[in-house]
């Protein structure tokens, strides 16, 4: 008399059996090498990279010139009522001081910032990436810590795709690279908690890149 469990099991091995007789042929899939893995950019890159962004909740600022960029800039620190705007690169500080941008490079103002501004090293268009290193007078800290991260960039920066971006570094530094380099793509998020997307759980919670 076969008991319950053994009946079970040839069940199994019954079905498993069976499975194998449909089974289908899974033969060894060839990587397509020749195709592109980024479908083609069909518009300029300035706007390419503005969409891109979009996409991951950045917000990209198309400017005309450098005095359109900084007079943004004012603008955003108004709309947001920041005051505790901070800068630790020597060339844009002198430009917010001739723009009449009141912000603060003291150590002690560093923790308690609103918004930080920053250069970057290069724009990936295809994929809405700001590209940083720690070459840059800002250091690492402030591609991280403000809580809305201001980025400053030229047309001239922004490349195709992120290979370009490493090729226009390697132009620039040749063998000494800096000893960090970070690809940010949109604001800071996490989906660990309960799966809900939060922005700005581990660095800003706003990115804007301003262009001109």
């Amino acid at each position: 008399m076969q008991t319950k469990s053994n009946l079970s099991r040839k069940e199994i091995l019954a079905k498993i059996a069976a499975a194998k007789q449909v089974r289908k042929d899974f033969s060894a899939l060839v990587p397509d090498w020749d195709t592109d893995i980024y479908k083609e950019i069909d518009t300029s890159l300035e706007e390419c990279f503005a969409q891109e962004l979009a996409a991951v909740n950045g917000n990209a600022v198309l400017c005309s010139s450098e005095s359109e960029a900084f007079a943004k800039i004012k603008m955003l620190l108004a709309e947001k009522n920041i005051s505790r705007f901070f800068c630790r690169t020597t060339e844009i500080a002198e430009k917010l001081q001739q723009n009449e941008i009141a912000f603060s490079s003291e150590p002690q103002e560093f923790l308690p910032m609103e918004a930080g501004i920053t250069f970057c090293e290069a724009l990936v268009a295809r994929t809405g990436t700001v590209v940083v290193s720690a070459a840059h007078e800002a250091g690492r800290q402030m591609n991280v810590f403000p809580p809305i991260h201001i980025v400053l960039a030229r047309k001239e920066q922004i490349v195709p795709y992120l290979s370009d971006a490493l090729v226009f570094m390697k132009k620039k530094y040749g063998n000494n690279l800096p000893s960090a380099i970070t690809n940010i793509t949109g604001p800071s998020r996490t989906a660990d908690i309960e799966k809900t997307l939060i922005l700005g759980a581990h660095g800003p919670k706003e990115i804007y890149v301003l262009i001109f």
